[in-house]
C-alpha cells in the first residue's frame, strides 16, 4: 500500500509542478501586459481551476488502481487459503452438513484440521475457517453455551468421522447436564464422568499420559487411540490440584494423543492452546477475520452416524486390503540383515510384520484345502516385492499341486509383465518331482558359491559378505515350495536326495541369507520330513491357518479355533503363548495384481532378465537353433569332433537339451524304447535334426512301421541330405557322418546287417539311432536272450517299466521308472551314473 501512495504524491506533485509552470506564464504574461488587468485575473482563474482538475484526476486515478490491486490481491490470498484448506482438510474434516457424511482414511494417513465454520473476504466468495485437534492443538472455548455446545458437537463429528472406528476415544465431564449436552454421542461408549469424578478422571489421565512417555522412550509408536477429553463447566471452580493435573495434560498430552476440548474451565496458557471465542466470533487460528459459525449438525444424523460407528466397533475393523501391506516408497528397504513385511493386520487394525533373517530362518505353512494358503503366499509376496527390489530379492517359486497359482508371476500372452524378483517359477509339477529336485540343487550350488565368497571375505553370515565385497550381486533368497510333501512322498532316490538338500540348505542357510518357505495342506503323514527333527527344528516360524494339523506344537490349539480368512503366526515353533493372530488380505484378485505387478515391472533395472517358468503340462518344441534352416553350421569343426544328437528337454532349472555325443567309439548308437509311436518318431526327427544342424552329415531312413511312415516322411523333407531305404543300408565309409534311423527296427529288419551296422559302424562314423518298440524285441533283434546288449551305448525309454530295462542297465534290478506321458528316462553309459528324465521335443506333429 505504500508504494501506491507514494506513487500518488509523486503523480500530484507532478501535476502541482506543472500547473506552477503555467501560472507563471500566465503571470509574465500579465506582467507584460498591465494594462489589461482583467484578462490577467481571467486567466489565473483558469489555471487555478486547470490544476484543481488534473489534482482530483490524478487522486481518483490512484484510488481506482489501488482498489483494483487490493481486488486482485485479495482473490489470489483467497484462493491459496482455499487450496491449503482443501489439503488440510478433506471428506468429513471438511464438508458442509447438507453435504456431510463420514470418510474413513487411509491407512497411515494422519488427521488434519477440522471446520468450524467460514470466512468472508470482501467480495470474494467465503473460505472454510480451519481449528487443529488430533496430535495438533487443545481447544478452550468462551462464550454463550448454547453457541460453544454447538461448536463442540460439530468438532467431534467431524473428528469421529474423519477417523477410522474406535481411533477416538471419548471422555465428557458435565456436572451440570449430567452427559445430556452430549448425549448423541451415547452410542459410542463414552465415558461421562460426574461432579465428583473430575479429580480421578484427571488423575488417570496424567497416569496414562506417563505410561505414554515410557512407550515412545522405548522406541515404539503410540498404538492406543487418541483420547478427547470434553470438559463442560459453568464455574471454574478447580481445586488446586485438579488445576495442577490439568496444566499437565495441557502441557504433555497433544504429545501422547490426548487432547481437551474446554468450555468454562480455562486452560493454561500453552503454545498447544487454541481458543476459541464464540462471542466475538474470532479464533487464534483466524486471527482479526471475523469468523461465520457453523451451526450444529443435526442431531438425527450424529445419532445415525454414531449407532452405525458402534455397530462398526463390535465388528471390529475390517481387515487390511493388499494395497495396504505395500509401503509409501517401493524398494526402498535392504535385505542385509534380513527381511520383514507384513501378511495382514491384527483384530486392531495394526499390521502384523513376518520376519525372516537368522531368526527366523524358514518358514512352515499349514492349512487344509481351502483354507487360503495360496492367498497367504500372494499377500506374502506382494509385500516382500514391493519393499524389496531385484537386487534385495530373488524369489525361486514351486507349485506342486495341480494348478498354475504362480503362473501369474511370470510373462503370459495376455500379461507380458512379470514379477522383477522372480528368478524361477514351477507350475503342474505333480508329477514331476525332478523339477523340485534340480532346483534345491541349483540352491546347494548358489549356498557353495556364497559360502566359498563369506570365506574369502572371512564372513561369517550374509549381512558381512555384502559389507566386505558391495560390488557382488547377493541378494536374499527366499524359496517357496506349496505342497511340498509331494516332492518328499514316496521311498526313492529322488525323495532321500530331496531330503538332504533340504536339510543342509535348512541347516546353512541362514547364514548365507537363503530362506525356505515350505507349504502343504497336512503333513502328519510325511515320515520323510518328520523322522528328521534337525531338519523340522530349522523351521522357527510357523503359520497355521485354520484347521492346520501338527504345523504348531501339540498342546497349541489355536489353529482350531480361529475362522477363516485368518492365520496364526508363531516365531517360536510353534510353541503356546507366542501367537498373533492375523486377518489375512483378500490378495487373489487378478486385477489387483497385475496393476501391482505392472507398476513393479516398469521399475525393473536394467538386466532384469526374464524369469524361468517350467510348465509340467506343456511340450516344449524343438528350438529353431537345433533345425538345419535355424543353425549355421560350423564347416570348420574338426572331423574327429563328436556332434550330440538332441534328444528332449533336460527337466532342470535352465531350459537346456539333452544331448547324445556320437563320437568314433564303441556303443555310439542309440536305441528308443516304448509303444508310443509318436513321441518316439519325435525323438528319432530331433536328433536328426539337430545333427545336420552342426554341419554335413548323411541320413539314411529305414521305415518297417506304417504308422510311422508320415513321420519319416516329412523328417526326409527336412533334412539337407536323405535316403530312403526299405531295409537295412550296408556299411560304407564316407566323408561324413552318416547316420542310420531306423523305424520299428523289431519288426523284421536284418539282424546280421543291423548287428554289423551296431558294431562296427561308430568307428567308421556310421551310428545307428533306431526305435524298438519293447526291449525284449531289441535283445530279439540282436540274436536272442543270450545276446550282449553292449552296441547300445545309449537308450531313452518310454513306455517301459523300469524293471524290463534291467538288461541294459549296469545295477541289478533296473531304474525305479514309473512311465508318463510326455516323459522319458535317457541314460547314457558314457556320461550318467543314474538315468535322468527328459522331455521329447514336439517336431514333425500338426502343431509345429
Amino acid at each position: 500500500m505504500g508504494s501506491h501512495r507514494n506513487a500518488l504524491v509523486a503523480a500530484v506533485r507532478q501535476e502541482l509542478a506543472v500547473a506552477r509552470g503555467a501560472a507563471r506564464a500566465v503571470l509574465a504574461a500579465a506582467e507584460t501586459a498591465r494594462g489589461e488587468a482583467q484578462q490577467r485575473r481571467r486567466l489565473v482563474r483558469d489555471a487555478y481551476a486547470t490544476c484543481l482538475n488534473q489534482l482530483a484526476e490524478a487522486r481518483d486515478t490512484a484510488r481506482r488502481d489501488i482498489q483494483r490491486r487490493f481486488q486482485y490481491e485479495t482473490a489470489k490470498l483467497a484462493g491459496n487459503v482455499r487450496r491449503l484448506a482443501a489439503l488440510s482438510a478433506t471428506g468429513a474434516a471438511a464438508a458442509p452438513w447438507r453435504l456431510w457424511s463420514p470418510s474413513e482414511p487411509e491407512r497411515g494417513v494422519r488427521p488434519g484440521l477440522l471446520r468450524i465454520g467460514t470466512i468472508a473476504l470482501d467480495d470474494a466468495s467465503p473460505v472454510p475457517a480451519l481449528v487443529p485437534l488430533l496430535d495438533a492443538a487443545h481447544l478452550d472455548l468462551d462464550g454463550p453455551a448454547a453457541v460453544t455446545d454447538g461448536i463442540i458437537t460439530g468438532l467431534l463429528l467431524r473428528a469421529l468421522g474423519s477417523t477410522r472406528p474406535g481411533d477416538v476415544q471419548l471422555t465428557v465431564y458435565d456436572p451440570e447436564h449430567l452427559g445430556g449436552t452430549l448425549a448423541a454421542f451415547a452410542p459410542l461408549g463414552i465415558g461421562f464422568v460426574g461432579p465428583g469424578g473430575l479429580g480421578a478422571m484427571l488423575d488417570e489421565t496424567v497416569e496414562h499420559i506417563c505410561r505414554m512417555n515410557e512407550t515412545v522412550l522405548a522406541g515404539s509408536s503410540r498404538s492406543e487411540p487418541w483420547r478427547v477429553i470434553v470438559l463442560l463447566a459453568d464455574v471454574d471452580d478447580l481445586t488446586p490440584g485438579q488445576r495442577a493435573q490439568l496444566d499437565r495434560i495441557t502441557r504433555t498430552g497433544v504429545a501422547c494423543g490426548v487432547h481437551l476440548v474446554a468450555r468454562g474451565v480455562r486452560l493454561t496458557d500453552h503454545q498447544t492452546v487454541v481458543r476459541i471465542d464464540a462471542g466475538s466470533r474470532r479464533c487464534d487460528v483466524t486471527g482479526d477475520l471475523e469468523i461465520s459459525l457453523d451451526p450444529p449438525p443435526p442431531a438425527d444424523r450424529v445419532v445415525a452416524f454414531c449407532k452405525a460407528t458402534a455397530e462398526r466397533m463390535r465388528a471390529g475393523p475390517p481387515p487390511a486390503q493388499l494395497a495396504d501391506l505395500s509401503p509409501a516408497t517401493f524398494w526402498a528397504e535392504s535385505s542385509a540383515h534380513g527381511l520383514i513385511a507384513p501378511i495382514g493386520d491384527s483384530t486392531d487394525g495394526s499390521l502384523i510384520d513376518v520376519p525372516l533373517g537368522d531368526d527366523p530362518p524358514h518358514a512352515l505353512i499349514g492349512g487344509p484345502s481351502g483354507s487360503g494358503k495360496t492367498n497367504l503366499i500372494y499377500a506374502w509376496l506382494a509385500a516382500l516385492a514391493t519393499r524389496y527390489g531385484p537386487s534385495e530379492l530373488a524369489l525361486y517359486l514351486l507349485d506342486f499341486k495341480e494348478g498354475v497359482s504362480f503362473a501369474r508371476f511370470v510373462p503370459g500372452p495376455r500379461d507380458p509383465s512379470w514379477l522383477p524378483q522372480v528368478r524361477l517359477a514351477g507350475i503342474n509339477v505333480n508329477g514331476d518331482r525332478e523339477f523340485g529336485l534340480a532346483m534345491l540343487r541349483h540352491l546347494g550350488e548358489e549356498l557353495r558359491t556364497r559360502a566359498q565368497a563369506a570365506k574369502r571375505h572371512d564372513a561369517s553370515k550374509l549381512a558381512e559378505l555384502r559389507a566386505e565385497d558391495p560390488a557382488g550381486a547377493w541378494p536374499r533368497i527366499v524359496a517357496v515350495i506349496d505342497e511340498f510333501q509331494v516332492l518328499l512322498g514316496g521311498r526313492d532316490a529322488v525323495a532321500d536326495e530331496a531330503v538332504t538338500l533340504l536339510e543342509d540348505l535348512a541347516r546353512r542357510g541362514r547364514s548365507q541369507g537363503i530362506h525356505l518357505i515350505l507349504a502343504s495342506q497336512d503333513v502328519s503323514g510325511i515320515e520323510a520330513l518328520w523322522g528328521r527333527s534337525g531338519l523340522v527344528g530349522q523351521f522357527t516360524l510357523r503359520i497355521a491357518l485354520p484347521k492346520a494339523r501338527r504345523i504348531l506344537a501339540d498342546n497349541n490349539l489355536a489353529a482350531a479355533v480361529i475362522p477363516r480368512h485368518h492365520a496364526v503366526v508363531n516365531t517360536e515353533s510353534g510353541t503356546a503363548g507366542a501367537n498373533l493372530v492375523v486377518r489375512l488380505p483378500d490378495a487373489g484378485d487378478r486385477l489387483v495384481w497385475r496393476t501391482l505387478q505392472r507398476r513393479l515391472w516398469r521399475l525393473r533395472p536394467d538386466g532384469c532378465d526374464e524369469p524361468r517358468l517350467f510348465d509340467g503340462d506343456a511340450v516344449p518344441v524343438l528350438p529353431a537353433t537345433c533345425r538345419p534352416a535355424g543353425a549355421i553350421p560350423d564347416a570348420s569343426a574338426p572331423v574327429g569332433s563328436s556332434p550330440g544328437a538332441v534328444l528332449g528337454e533336460r527337466i532342470d532349472v535352465a531350459a537346456r537339451p539333452a544331448r547324445l555325443r556320437l563320437g568314433r567309439m564303441p556303443g555310439r548308437n542309440l536305441a528308443v524304447l516304448g509303444t508310443r509311436t509318436d513321441e518316439a518318431c519325435d525323438v528319432l526327427a530331433a536328433a536328426a535334426l539337430s545333427l545336420a544342424a552342426q554341419g554335413p552329415a548323411h541320413f539314411s531312413v529305414v521305415c518297417l512301421d506304417r504308422d510311422a511312415g508320415g513321420a519319416a516322411a516329412r523328417l526326409i523333407a527336412e533334412l539337407p541330405s536323405a535316403d530312403w531305404y526299405d531295409e537295412l543300408p550296408d556299411l560304407a565309409e564316407l566323408d561324413i557322418p552318416h547316420y542310420v534311423l531306423g523305424y520299428a527296427l523289431d519288426a523284421g529288419a536284418d539282424q546280421g546287417a543291423l548287428r554289423r551296422l551296431l558294431t562296427d559302424g561308430p568307428e567308421q562314423r556310421t551310428h545307428v539311432l533306431g526305435w524298438w518298440r519293447s526291449v525284449s524285441r531289441l535283445r530279439d533283434s540282436l540274436g536272442g536272450p543270450a545276446s550282449r546288449l553292449d552296441p547300445i551305448g545309449a537308450w531313452v525309454a518310454l513306455d517301459v517299466q523300469g524293471a524290463d530295462l534291467a538288461p541294459l542297465y549296469p545295477q541289478p534290478g533296473g531304474p525305479a521308472w514309473y512311465p508318463r506321458t510326455r516323459r522319458a528316462l535317457f541314460f547314457d553309459r558314457s556320461v550318467h551314473r543314474t538315468p535322468e528324465v527328459i522331455i521329447p521335443y514336439e517336431v514333425n506333429s500338426d502343431h509345429t
